[in-house]
């Protein structure tokens, strides 16, 4: 097993009419489909799980928050700033969204919100540092039972690569994982599929129904069908609730990244 690494390759966007070579879907928005309590059977085999982190494989304390309204404070927007709540409030519905394009939206520039990131991630960074990262309950073993199922495995995030490798460092699993990934590797985040199909790329698998992907949040779960997963699962142990994630086009939901094997095993003897 390799430490995980950025692994940067340009994400493909166009479909395979053959049945030999890489299999890749468009990156257009597909129609939902309802997450059923079991999925239909597999296409192919699953060879590669990517897996997101805050709120799916680690518990979401807050830290984002708090990095958010401290980076607030050190560009103006203080305690008893009249929009304050309201952009509080915003950052807690778009934490998946590009941070240039969040803090841009506040202060009308991207000097300014350029700034306001390297803040924020300074601050995050720091805060990680002191009060450490948990792991959801089962999260490791579940991750151990997908590779002993044949998947290799990915850890992806919205968060700043050196953020990510903070996090990896913190909870000791550097070595966990075949690869992780972050936006700062492949250039847009979730909702766009990029980071699912960087890591089929550079871990030469050929074909993108072989993939496995579980988020916490309706924009993994619209990476994972944008980008044609074969098996595409929303998790309730972070942001967004089961309605959401089966409007978004979840496979299936569950309560527990630690109850995705028990799922995969059983698709694979259908």
């Amino acid at each position: 097993m390799t430490e995980p690494s950025a692994a940067v390759h340009p994400a493909a966007t166009e479909a395979s009419d053959g049945e030999a070579g890489l299999v890749l879907m468009t990156t257009q928005p597909l129609p939902p489909r309802r997450a059923h309590a079991e999925p239909r059977p597999l296409s192919v085999p699953l060879r590669l799980a990517v897996v997101d982190m805050s709120g799916t494989s680690i518990v979401d304390t807050g830290l984002q928050d708090t990095a958010f309204a401290e980076a607030l404070d050190a560009h103006g927007v203080g305690e008893g700033h009249p929009e304050r709540t309201f952009h509080l409030a915003a950052f807690r519905r778009r934490r998946r969204s590009s941070r240039t394009d969040v803090f841009a939206s506040i202060f009308g520039d991207r000097a300014t919100a350029r700034s306001a990131v390297r803040t924020f991630e300074e601050r995050l960074d720091a805060l990680i540092a002191e009060h450490g990262a948990r792991p959801q309950p089962g999260a490791v073993e579940a991750l151990e039972r997908l590779r002993e199922q044949g998947m290799a495995l990915c850890l992806a995030t919205g968060f700043a690569r050196h953020t990510q490798n903070t996090l990896l460092e913190s909870l000791d699993w550097m070595g966990l994982a075949d690869l992780s990934l972050s936006p700062d590797d492949v250039g847009r985040g979730v909702p766009y599929p990029d980071m699912v199909l960087t890591a089929l790329l550079a871990l030469d698998l050929e074909d993108v129904r072989s993939v496995l992907t579980v988020g916490d949040t309706d924009a993994d779960v619209q990476a994972g069908r944008r980008a044609g997963a074969g098996l595409v699962v929303g998790v309730l142990s972070g942001e967004d609730d089961g309605d959401a994630l089966a409007a978004a086009g979840a496979d299936a939901v569950l309560p527990l990244l630690a109850d995705v094997p028990e799922l995969t095993e059983r698709l694979a003897r259908a």
